[in-house]
């Protein structure tokens, strides 16, 4: 059995539950009956223990301290006191950076990695009722406030709360896949996949959208992603002028529906080249990209890799 990836979630004092809950959710619990090699898991206080929580009566105790994070494959530092990291496990961290491990900050941790200096020159976000605080205090981070989650190399950041799951389960589809991550996101009750350049928070300039307003022309997207859709043929749809259309769409889910229908197309060609024997010819017509060249650029782009190197490692006969 392949050695399994070793997560640690670093809990500083007055942690979020939330977002520690939400590493161990996803990192913490066996799914090995998904059919590959699960995570091991632990975490860490920052030094004395048991750690406070940000809710008041609830402490974690953890029989692991910082010094685990010479263990880690991949470090998880959840939102807490930033300032109550002392030098030692700041200097941890930066150990763990060195030698190639992934570090990942949820919500406002990003404060700790900034104090390490593992922001410093890299695109990164938090919590938007954070980010003013963290530009002023760490002018050398190009800090993008308006995003669920950034990669930067080997170093992730997210914004707060939900924005947490959908970093994790990005991790998760980066290690295993899209079909595994999509399983996680199925036992959590959660989306499968939100792009990290969605938008944090919607700007309700025009009256908020009826939660069903794009229900069944979403639906019908995707039963339809092999057409070749037009924002006309939606707005025609949804009964709705183009432009309007357009509008209400970004509003409503934060994204454009090109950039949608887009990223969908990515996801199902994933899930094809996971699942299926079939040419990447083939995966292209069918997600509707029209050809193969197509398809290699968007996924690519979307992906970091191209479909044939995914398939060797997520396809039928890697897992097999």
């Amino acid at each position: 059995m392949p050695v399994r990836h070793r997560v640690v979630a670093l809990a500083p004092p007055d942690t979020s539950i939330f977002e520690l809950a939400v590493a161990c959710e996803v990192f913490g619990i066996d799914r090995s009956d998904l059919g590959v090699p699960w995570y091991r898991f632990r975490v860490a206080s920052v030094g004395d223990r048991p750690v406070p929580t940000s809710t008041p009566g609830i402490v974690i105790d953890t029989p692991h301290g910082p010094e685990s994070l010479r263990w880690a494959d991949t470090v998880v530092v959840a939102p807490g006191d930033d300032r109550a990291c002392p030098p030692a496990v700041l200097d941890e961290l930066r150990r763990a950076h060195r030698r190639g491990a992934r570090v990942l900050s949820l919500c406002s941790g990003a404060f700790v990695l900034a104090r390490a200096g593992l922001l410093e020159g890299r695109r990164a976000t938090t919590h938007w009722m954070h980010a003013a605080d963290l530009a002023a205090e760490h002018p050398g981070v190009d800090l993008d406030p308006d995003v669920l989650y950034v990669e930067d190399g080997n170093v992730l950041t997210s914004a707060g709360t939900a924005a947490s799951v959908d970093l994790c389960l990005h991790v998760v589809r980066s290690d295993f896949g899209a079909e595994i991550a999509n399983a996680v996101a199925r036992r959590m009750v959660v989306p499968p996949h939100r792009d990290g350049g969605q938008a944090q928070f919607i700007d309700h300039a025009l009256p908020p959208p009826a939660p069903d307003l794009f229900s069944e022309t979403l639906s019908w997207l995707q039963a339809n992603l092999h057409e070749q859709l037009t924002v006309e043929d939606l707005a025609h749809r949804a009964a709705m002028s183009p432009r309007t259309f357009a509008r209400r769409f970004r509003a409503a889910t934060g994204t454009t529906p090109l950039q949608w229908i887009l990223h969908q197309r990515v996801l199902l060609a994933q899930r094809m080249l996971e699942s299926t024997d079939e040419p990447v010819e083939r995966i292209a017509e069918r997600c509707g990209f029209g050809s193969a060249a197509t398809l290699r650029q968007h996924f690519q782009r979307v992906v970091r890799t191209s479909p044939q190197a995914y398939r060797r490692t997520f396809g039928r006969a890697a897992v097999s």
